[in-house]
């Protein structure tokens, strides 16, 4: 579902967002003791690469992806990620992993001084490529759940995939319009 526009989107105590489709990924662990959540980290993705809409998405992230589905899939369905949320192309919010817990997007990262950055940010997926700009509902939806974020966390900074992970990684890539995000 998603969150309609004039809708302000909320954490709980347990780190679940609302207005939110719920579909858990059992690739998630405990983030160490005192571990501040401060950081926000923006990705995209999409499954097959450049294909928006599809299954594969929640597939990977919930361990159901089928090498079998596509030849891209073959070279990925053995990984085990997570993010805590996706934002679909239409702005449909759902969420993987409890903000509480540590979901697996970041991989091998680092952010002044601090190595894993998995330990101590929000992972969050825009559908989508370093090919193409994302959508207005998008950012609305984007805007909205970093709202909510700062609300409930010390978020300190918010940061693309590539600034964390630089030579390795790209996303959320040249279309991403970081003047839409306060």
């Amino acid at each position: 579902m998603s969150p309609p526009l004039s809708t302000t989107i909320k954490i709980d105590d347990s780190g679940m967002a609302s207005p939110c489709q719920v579909l858990l990924s059992p690739n998630t662990d405990s983030r160490p003791a005192n571990s501040d959540i401060d950081m926000i980290v923006i990705h995209n993705i999409s499954l097959p690469p450049n294909q928006f809409g599809g299954p594969g998405i929640i597939a990977l992230f919930t361990n159901q992806l089928d090498a079998k589905e596509h030849p891209y899939y073959e070279t990925i369905s053995h990984l085990k990620v997570s993010s805590h949320f996706l934002i679909r192309r239409q702005g449909e919010l759902i969420q993987f992993v409890s903000c509480n817990q540590r979901a697996w997007h970041a991989g091998v990262s680092h952010w002044q001084g601090r190595e894993r950055c998995n330990d101590f940010s929000i992972g969050i997926e825009l559908e989508g490529s370093d090919d193409c700009a994302f959508n207005e509902v998008q950012y609305l939806t984007l805007q909205a759940l970093i709202d909510a974020l700062q609300n409930r966390y010390p978020i300190k900074h918010i940061v693309g995939h590539s600034e964390i992970a630089p030579g390795r990684k790209t996303d959320p890539g040249p279309f991403f319009d970081w003047q839409r995000i306060k």
